[in-house]
């Protein structure tokens, strides 16, 4: 009999929802929130209210695109956390209503996990070998883990402070860029010169990041050039793109190398938004052979914050017959 799973994710601003098949993804939906991007981010109370209005005809959607009724569901996984607790409250709240209401069991998803778990969807052709390295790397976080099975990892490293996606957006907007300002300083990127201008690398010890520092490097120079010529970021927007994206890869490549090489694991998985910027990926991909290494990204459509990855999550749970309980809450803190 196959084995269908709903899944739900509304860890941010982003309602999602999808049904998978036995690993299958027959239905992936995502509803967008436009309005945070007058505000420059993500408010937090605007977020949870949009997830009211969403979150069942997403639920509906996703369900009529798998061609399939609502019976037949074998469980419910939802994103229990990290991240913003209205939001989390919202999702974790409606997959219990569902749940009793089909009296089909409920399983909870750590955000983070299923980002790096996404691998293992159907359609995401070559999957990782355990061990691997994970990265995890999002508006929200910066984190390096050693996947030792499924749902054995341990973290070894993490940002101190900015998470890579926040710096991306953050240094974005003092060039006057939309939010989210990744996308747009990826794609400008590669039109300008990676060596123009030389930012600050912080000197951080192990395996932990600091994006803080560049954060503030890069403002200081931006109104020190700004106030000598206004027109600055105008005219050198895409020198600027290109090496600020070319110091936050090299600080995030440093990283991860020594990560290999301090664990022996060959193996590097990435997950996340931020995994789909271009210049991770070339950088990467590029340097396989020189370090001996093998690195896997998401399908674009699993890289930023999606149901299918929670219910992968779920219905590898599902096959553990690991289930959760209503007692349990969400958190916005949600440690592997």
């Amino acid at each position: 009999m196959p084995t269908y799973i709903l899944g739900i994710e509304s860890s941010c601003d982003d309602t999602s929802a999808s049904v998978l098949c036995d690993g299958k993804v027959l239905s992936n939906l995502v509803a967008n929130q436009e309005i945070h991007k007058s505000y420059g981010g993500v408010v937090p109370e605007l977020a949870s209210r949009a997830h009211q209005q969403n979150i069942i005809p997403v639920v509906n959607q996703a369900i009529s695109k798998a061609n399939i009724d609502k019976n037949q569901l074998n469980a419910i996984a939802y994103t229990r956390g990290p991240g913003l607790l209205g939001s989390l409250l919202v999702g974790s709240s409606f997959s219990k209503s569902l749940s009793i209401g089909l009296d089909i069991p409920l399983i909870e998803v750590n955000h983070m996990q299923a980002h790096l778990l996404a691998h293992f969807i159907d359609d995401c052709g070559s999957k990782p070998s355990f061990p691997f390295i994970g990265v995890t790397i999002s508006g929200g976080h910066t984190q390096i883990v050693i996947v030792k099975d499924y749902f054995d990892m341990e973290l070894i490293g993490e940002t101190l402070d900015d998470a890579i996606g926040e710096t991306f957006d953050k240094c974005g907007k003092m060039m006057g860029l939309n939010y989210p300002a990744g996308a747009i300083i990826d794609k400008n990127s590669k039109l300008g010169d990676p060596l123009k201008y030389k930012f600050t690398k912080p000197k951080v010890g192990g395996l932990n990041y600091s994006f803080s520092g560049l954060k503030t490097a890069f403002l200081r120079f931006v109104e020190k050039e700004t106030k000598l010529n206004p027109n600055f970021i105008q005219q050198e927007i895409n020198n600027l793109c290109a090496s600020l994206q070319y110091t936050i890869v090299e600080i995030l490549y440093e990283k991860v190398i020594l990560s290999i090489k301090q664990t022996d694991i060959s193996s590097v998985v990435f997950g996340g938004g931020v995994s789909c910027n271009s210049g991770i990926i070339t950088k990467f991909k590029k340097n396989e052979s020189v370090e001996d290494y093998v690195s896997y990204f998401p399908k674009f459509e699993y890289t930023t914050d999606n149901a299918a990855m929670i219910a992968m999550v779920g219905y590898l749970k599902f096959n553990n017959k690991d289930f959760s309980s209503i007692e349990k809450g969400a958190k916005a803190r949600y440690l592997f």
